[in-house]
């Protein structure tokens, strides 16, 4: 059965993060950015595939074609040159001089003109251009290139004066939404069989099981966290962890979000409409290797963001008149938890309110449910359809197990509110949701406190009165009902290890929330911290057995591993390009064997 499930759940995953393989190979544009000062061409449409696998019929090419759409402004007059970089993980693959009085489909540019562009063309590319393009490119997932079209005069001093750059993509991605619901079934079926495994009185099985989905749940938490960083990410890591987001509470319901738009305002904040205005800006999503993209105008402020953070800052001064006098294009840069949000089709003001919003149903979906169990437990057994005994410890103290499972809610959803309330209060987005923020961080604090206060207590109290902090921890009901899902996950000597965990959890989110302007900081803060937790735990091995303890240290071999790579993705080492390409290669690889590795071993151990 265990072998069963694991193969299910990496057949997901698999599945779901490399679909559509066999497609017809493309690569492709879609969105122009300008990538030079004073840029004399900008683009309201851009269009551009290239499609090895089609012939060019009467274009005399035998290397695909490449298909352009293309309505922009210019302000450029007279003959000019177009040189064509393809650059992919930071190699330049394919550059490519192109004089549009020499070659058919642009006669519209020979020569230019001001005013508007509009240009719908094939134009055929050569075998030996077209070889030089890896096949890798058509098949690795959200694959790191951009093409760039620099513009320069052909008399004189041959200046260049317009440059634009346009990420490239093959239509291929490991962001999913199978493979968030796969991860979801299989964290949400660890919880479930903990409960129903506990409630038939099977509690050492319980407990084990309650542990391994306790640590899976966090490792899924852990992998959002990396894409909530400022860190300019390689796409394919961006996309990868954008899987888990749900773990965070970060689940786009359109009349939800309507809902949350209304509050914001109701409230005295004002929401941001990114999402209804994509066809009047550009978003430009800030990774690894693309280059800073430099724009003329700058209208950030009314969606919502931090313009100096966001735009260009030397566009600040800009005023609405030279905007409009000339080729304009706002294009708003988005990293880190802005990154995620509009990955994630949410708009950013809305953000806090989502994971909050879905934090407090999960929370009366449980205990609804709860309360239905009971009221199920006890027809049933007045209609003996079940024996007396079924789950009679359950019946008898349902409330005391209500308040260990809220408990535990609160545990499980303590580093989703920690990082959503701190960001919160950085983003003020209006006086409701800072409430709302100060409430929840704060109260969750004193809920864990005194719980972890209580454990500490009763452990104490039972090695001053039985030599031992086992007896009473685990004989009294009571006790292990309401505060148990601090301390059975862990060896009875190792009772107060929950106090190290929750600090690691805190300071993590600490760094993640209120450093979104600092991605090295964050990148070298998150290394430390998980050094020094995989040593602790590594030393202490505080867990209740042998598999736990490896399936742990497992875990936090992969995130420290992950922040490894978080800190390489800075740049801090000024590695050479080929290094660079490596990595980011096998960073896809590691990050999505490992986490396969990982479903693997909590069926097999549990």
């Amino acid at each position: 059965m265990r072998r069963s499930l694991s193969r299910l759940s990496g057949s997901l995953l698999l599945a779901s993060a490399v679909h559509n393989v066999a497609a017809i190979r493309t690569i492709g544009a879609t969105s122009l950015s300008t990538c030079m000062d004073d840029s004399k061409f900008s683009a309201s449409l851009f269009n551009v595939t290239f499609s090895p696998d089609t012939p060019g019929i009467g274009l005399n090419t035998d290397g695909g074609i490449v298909t352009i759409a293309i309505n922009g402004d210019s302000t450029i007059s007279g003959n000019v040159i177009f040189t064509l970089e393809v650059i992919a993980y930071g190699y330049t693959v394919i550059s490519k001089v192109v004089d549009p009085c020499k070659v058919d489909g642009f006669g519209g540019m020979c020569p230019m003109s001001q005013g508007p562009v509009e240009l719908t063309s094939s134009t055929g590319i050569d075998k030996a251009s077209a070889d030089q393009i890896p096949a890798i490119a058509y098949q690795v997932p959200d694959i790191d290139g951009k093409a760039r079209i620099m513009v320069n005069r052909t008399t004189g001093t041959r200046e260049m004066i317009a440059c634009v750059v346009a990420p490239l993509s093959n239509g291929k991605t490991v962001d999913s939404h199978g493979v968030g619901w796969a991860t979801a079934i299989i964290a949400g079926m660890g919880l479930i069989a903990s409960a129903v495994t506990s409630g038939l009185g099977h509690s050492n099985t319980a407990a084990h099981v309650a542990a391994n989905a306790l640590s899976l749940f966090g490792y899924f938490q852990a992998q959002a966290m990396i894409g909530m960083t400022a860190v300019e990410l390689p796409p394919v890591v961006a996309s990868w962890t954008q899987n888990f987001d749900w773990s965070m509470g970060i689940i786009k319901v359109d009349f939800m979000q309507d809902i949350l738009h209304w509050y914001i305002q109701a409230t005295g904040g004002t929401p941001s409409n990114l999402f209804g205005v994509l066809s009047e800006v550009s978003v430009q999503v800030m990774k690894r290797s693309l280059d800073v993209v430099q724009t003329q105008g700058s209208r950030a402020a009314m969606y919502g963001f931090d313009a100096p953070r966001l735009v260009s800052r030397s566009l600040e001064t800009r005023s609405n008149s030279q905007v409009l006098s000339g080729p304009t294009q706002t294009v708003i840069k988005v990293s880190g938890i802005h990154r995620v949000a509009f990955k994630g089709e949410v708009e950013a003001t809305n953000f806090f309110m989502t994971g909050l919003a879905f934090f407090i149903a999960f929370l009366a979906l449980v205990a609804l449910g709860v309360m239905i169990f009971k009221g199920m437990c006890e027809g049933a057994a007045k209609m003996g359809w079940i024996k007396g005994s079924k789950f009679l410890d359950f019946r008898n103290g349902w409330l005391t197990v209500l308040k260990g499972i809220m408990y535990r809610l609160v545990l499980i959803g303590f580093p989703q509110m920690a990082i959503l309330c701190l960001w919160e209060f950085t983003q003020r987005d209006s006086n409701g949701a800072i409430t709302l923020a100060v409430f929840f961080l704060f109260s969750m604090v004193a809920i864990l406190g005194w719980a972890s206060f209580k454990v500490i207590r009763i452990a104490q109290r039972s090695v001053s009165l039985h030599k031992n902090p086992a007896y009473i921890l685990y004989s009294d009901p009571a006790s292990l009902n309401r505060w148990g899902f601090l301390y059975v996950q862990f060896r009875a000597t190792a009772y107060y290890f929950v106090v190290p965990v929750l600090l690691h959890t805190l300071v993590k989110a600490l760094f993640i929330a209120l450093g979104q302007n600092h991605g090295t900081t964050q990148a070298v803060a998150l290394v430390l911290i998980e050094f020094a937790y995989l040593i602790i735990i590594g030393f202490m091995r505080p867990f209740m057995d042998k598999r736990t303890n490896i399936f742990n240290i497992a875990i936090c071999s992969i995130n420290f591993i992950n922040v490894v790579f978080l800190l390489v993705f800075t740049n801090v080492f000024k590695g050479p390009v080929s290094t660079s390409t490596f990595l980011v290669l096998t960073t896809e690889l590691i990050v999505i064997r490992g986490s396969l590795l990982v479903l693997w071993v909590s069926f097999s151990s549990s």
